[in-house]
Formats: C-alpha cells, structure tokens, sequence
C-alpha cells in the first residue's frame, strides 16, 4: 500500500477545523455575544464573529473534500477488494452530504441575521422581543443547527477512525478473506 499523508492530512485537518470552530462558535461565539454592552450591539457582535469565521470555514470544507477525494483514489483497490470498505465510505459520503447542508442552510440563515446588523437579540441564536419576525425565525433554526453541523461532523471524525481502523493488517487480511470464501463467491454469482 502507497502512503496518502497528504490527502489523509486534508482530510483531517479540514475536518478537525469544520468540527473544532462551529462548536466553538456554538458554545462560546454565540451566548458570548449577549454580553455586549447592549441588545442592539449583541446582533452585530455575533454577525462579525460568524461572517469572520465563514472563509475559514469554507477553506475547511475544501480541504476536507479534497483530501477525501484523494483518499477514495489512493484506496480504490480497499473499496473494491475489502469487504466493508465501500459500504463505510458509502456511509461517510452520505453524513458529508448531511454535514454540507445543514451548514448550507445555517449559512443561509445566518445571513438573514447578519443583513439586519443594527435589530435587537439577546444573544446569536436568541431573539429579543422587539427582534422582527424573520430575523427570530432565523435565529430559533439557527439554535438548533448550531449543535447539528458539529454533531455530524463529530460523526464523521468518529467514522474516520473506524476507517483508520479498517487499515490495519489484519483487518485488511480479513476483509480480503471473507471477500474470497466460498459463501461469498456464491453470493456473487447471478440467480439463474
């Protein structure tokens, strides 16, 4: 087997960097923006934090996609030769679709927040009273979809190891092996 440290570097550096800052931000970004010095402030506060943070993010994600890429090229033969490999990759792609909307949409939603700089909140992700309608629509989705994008990029940070895991010898042996028994061959063959 050829090395990948370049790609598995991508991949996890970007991944680390997408889960790492939308927690952050979650946890510390957007119930600290109610400490400004007023509800009118409060909005601008997290807006300035959450649009300085978006190209950060978005370099993540590519770094991430492509050194998954380069992962899925260097590997090809493990996808196709070891038995469940394809159907953990499968599974990866799938949360990464689910990990790339939900921040899609949260950006979205963030905008709708961050075009109204000057509304009163009382913190990123809570309304005020006197906050308008859409803007605290926004924030109420945005509330829970702060917490989903590190869920699932957690999911994914698990997964990669599960991956890393399916590398070792022995696991590779294995999942050759069970890919050749006989029961195998005869799930392969065509009903007639």
């Amino acid at each position: 087997m050829s090395r990948n440290t370049v790609s598995r570097s991508l991949n996890d550096v970007g991944l680390a960097a997408w889960f790492g800052g939308t927690l952050a931000n979650a946890v510390a970004l957007n119930p600290a923006a109610g400490e400004a010095d007023s509800v009118h402030r409060t909005g601008a506060v997290a807006n300035v934090g959450w649009d300085r943070w978006t190209p950060v993010n978005a370099a993540a994600i590519g770094m991430h996609l492509m050194g998954g890429a380069g992962l899925v090229a260097g590997n090809k033969s493990r996808l196709a030769g070891q038995r469940g490999v394809a159907t953990t990759a499968l599974i990866k792609t799938a949360l990464t679709g689910a990990a790339l909307g939900v921040t899609a949409y949260s950006r979205a939603l963030g905008r709708k927040v961050s075009e109204q700089t000057d509304v009163a909140v009382q913190s990123g992700t809570e309304p005020a009273e006197t906050t308008p309608p859409e803007v605290a629509a926004a924030q109420r989705q945005l509330r829970t979809l702060q917490w989903a994008v590190p869920a699932l990029t957690g999911a994914l940070l698990v997964l990669d190891s599960f991956m890393g895991e399916q590398q070792r010898p022995q696991s590779v042996a294995r999942g050759v092996l069970d890919r050749l028994t006989p029961d195998a061959l005869t799930d392969r063959l065509p009903n007639r």
